[in-house]
This record gives structure tokens, C-alpha cells and sequence, in this order.
């Protein structure tokens, strides 16, 4: 896109006066806006990246110029002013289908990229495991590879609005748990962080891959779509720590290693049972994400508590919980899905006129299916 259609389309906000358009063309000159040394390991990869069928945002493409030089447009309002966060995955196309990708630089023969390839490679509607696409060498450094994968993001981003949210977001990871057990890989860092989701029906315009509150060329906000009736996936990531059993050997595993070291039996000298562990730090999410933080999640509480037993023999399988939870999620009542998640911090008054609010939008529902 040229200068001139860029700022056809700009907001008037996004134009600096004389003075600070002065200011940042100076700053600009000096480099502020550089390429990090981190980001020029992407931009010494993109070459080689397109060849393969993946495209860089222009920022990392071999002799690049801020696109806001000679303008007055604010750097903050032009996509090739984004850097990266995240300096270990970087963001990009597929050439086939333009769809967004992550790749992520990982050591060779790595127990992360083995298993993390493996469970991607099994066909089951349980998986909920990131897809990866390929595993590339590394052009310059034979000790690293560059692994391609779907681009999720945060499971919470946009946040969870609904009880029905919840549902569904226990139900895939239980699914997801399931899977990974039948195959033999103890995860061992289930937290929020390493749960992340396929979003994209909530964009139909799209997002910006780093910026992801804006739109695809990083000057306008967008507002996400409400995730009720929408297919979104949620996905566990990162089996760095991860472990995969053969059929028929007893998993044990030492050391006190995850975000969620809660687990009473973690520890660094005496063996446990990974699998039990990952049953323990599911369960400590779905209490402190939220039965801790929501209204409304009383039909949580039997399931964690068997969960986050102290004793780890006494903590049921994945698939017995699985199990456990459907016959949870059939006694809940449809209209229970609808209802908005009320903090329980929430004040008093806020809480009655959002209810109030909430009840009269499940009325308009009912009103919507009889007129229909």
C-alpha cells in the first residue's frame, strides 16, 4: 500500500502536528524504530522462509524502510512499526492460502518438536493439541530447526463472557487431556498460559497477529464477536517439559517443574506419576481461573475436588473424568450456557443491573424463538 492510500484511509487522530511529526522523523533517523537484534534473526530467515511458502510482515523483509518516513502519520498507526513480542515464534502467511501461521525456532530432535509433531500427527476429533504443519532447517544454525504451527491465541483473549464459554472450554481441554494420556505424553505445564485458541470465527475481517485488538493493518480497533455459537478450538501448546511413554511402562517422572507446582507430591528426589500431576494442574485452573473468580460454577466444584486430591491414587483418570463431566454437562439447563459471568467481586448494585440486564436478554431470546 502506498503512502497516499494509507493515509486515505487513516483516522485524523493518527497525523502528528508539525512539531512531533518533526520529533519522530528525528527519532526515526536515529534508529528508535530499528529492527531489534532478535527481530534481524527473522529478517535473515524470510528469504528463505518464502521460499518455502511463508510470507514475513514487511517489517522483515531484506531492506526495509519505515513506511511512515515523509509522512505525519504516527508510527503507532502503521503496521511495520509492530515488533515482535514473543522473539522466539514469529507471525506469517502460507502462501497456498493466506492463512496465518506461527513459527517458532525449537532445537533439533527436541522432545518439545518430537511430541508436539506426533500428537499433530494423529487424526482423532479428541486432539486438541497444536497442529503442526512442518519442521524446517534452520539455514544457518544446524543445531535448530523452525517449526510451523497454527497461530492461536491467548485462551482468554477475547475474555470469556458467558457460563457457556466455560462449558466449552472444559469440555475440549478434558477432551484434550484424554488424548494426550490414551497416547502416552504427560504434558506436565497445563496452566492458562499453555492453553490457547483458534479464534478466527470471531474476526471474519481478521486481526493483527501481534497487535491482535486491531485490525490486520494495525490502525483500527476491532471488536470480536460473542464466541456462543461459534466454532472456536482451544488447543494445549509448549511440550517442552512433556513426556511420552511407551505402551506398558509405569510413568514416573522427578522434579518440580510446570507454572503449577501446587501439586503436593512434586518433587525433585522422589518419582511420581506425571499423568496425575496434569489431572491435579487442570483441576487447580478450572478452581482458581474459575470457580474462584465466577458466580455461578457450583456444577464445577464436584469435579475439581476429585481433581486436586492430595493423594495422587485417589485422583480419577482423564477418561473417568471425561466421563464424570458428561453427565455433569447433561443435568445443566440450556439457558444456564446464556448466562453472563458475573464476578464475585463484582459489586452488589453492579451485579443487580447486569443481572437484571441479562434476564431480560434471555427473555428477548424466548421471545425470538416463538415469534419464529
Amino acid at each position: 500500500m502506498s503512502a497516499l492510500d494509507k493515509q486515505d484511509r487513516l483516522p485524523r487522530y493518527a497525523f502528528l502536528d508539525e512539531n512531533r511529526a518533526r520529533d519522530i522523523a528525528q527519532a526515526t533517523r536515529e534508529g528508535i524504530y530499528n529492527l531489534l537484534p532478535t527481530e534481524r534473526f527473522w529478517q535473515e530467515r524470510q528469504p528463505y522462509l518464502h521460499k518455502h511458502g511463508y510470507q514475513l510482515r514487511p517489517r522483515y523483509l531484506p531492506g526495509w524502510q519505515p513506511s511512515w518516513r515523509g509522512t505525519r502519520i504516527d508510527p503507532t498507526y502503521c503496521e511495520d512499526s509492530i515488533m515482535l513480542i514473543n522473539f522466539e515464534v514469529i507471525d506469517a502467511r502460507r502462501g497456498d492460502d493466506d492463512r496465518l501461521v506461527a513459527i517458532k525456532t525449537v532445537l533439533n530432535d527436541s522432545e518439545e518438536s518430537r511430541i508436539a509433531s506426533y500428537l499433530s500427527s494423529i487424526t482423532d476429533t479428541q486432539n486438541h493439541c497444536v497442529p503442526v504443519y512442518e519442521i524446517l532447517p534452520d539455514p544457518f544454525d544446524p543445531s535448530y530447526s523452525l517449526m510451523v504451527m497454527s497461530y492461536l491465541r491467548p485462551c482468554q483473549d477475547p475474555p470469556l463472557s458467558t457460563i457457556g464459554d466455560i462449558i466449552e472450554f472444559v469440555n475440549q481441554t478434558l477432551q484434550g487431556l484424554v488424548f494426550m494420556h490414551k497416547h502416552g505424553v504427560a504434558h506436565r505445564d497445563i496452566a492458562f498460559e499453555n492453553i490457547m485458541v483458534d479464534a478466527a470465527s470471531l474476526y471474519p475481517d481478521g486481526h493483527h497477529p501481534v497487535r491482535r485488538w486491531f485490525s490486520p493493518d494495525g490502525a483500527h480497533e476491532v471488536t470480536p464477536l460473542p464466541r456462543a455459537g461459534r466454532s472456536i478450538t482451544y488447543y494445549y501448546i509448549d511440550f517442552g517439559l512433556s513426556l511420552r511413554f511407551p505402551p506398558g511402562t509405569t510413568p514416573s517422572a522427578i522434579g518440580r517443574v510446570g507454572r503449577d507446582k501446587d501439586a503436593p507430591e512434586l518433587s525433585s528426589t522422589v518419582a511420581y506419576d506425571p499423568f496425575k500431576i496434569d489431572i491435579f494442574a487442570l483441576g487447580n485452573l478450572y478452581s482458581q481461573e474459575f470457580e474462584q473468580k465466577y458466580n455461578s460454577m457450583q456444577f464445577l466444584v464436584p469435579l475439581i475436588e476429585k481433581m486436586r486430591r492430595t493423594s495422587p491414587a485417589s485422583r480419577p483418570t482423564a477418561l473417568e473424568l471425561l466421563a464424570q463431566w458428561e453427565e455433569i454437562r447433561a443435568d445443566l439447563r440450556e439457558s444456564l450456557y446464556r448466562w453472563r459471568l458475573g464476578s464475585k467481586s463484582e459489586p452488589a448494585i453492579e451485579r443487580m443491573f447486569n443481572d437484571t440486564f441479562a434476564v431480560a436478554r434471555e427473555g428477548i431470546y424466548h421471545l425470538k424463538k416463538f415469534v419464529v
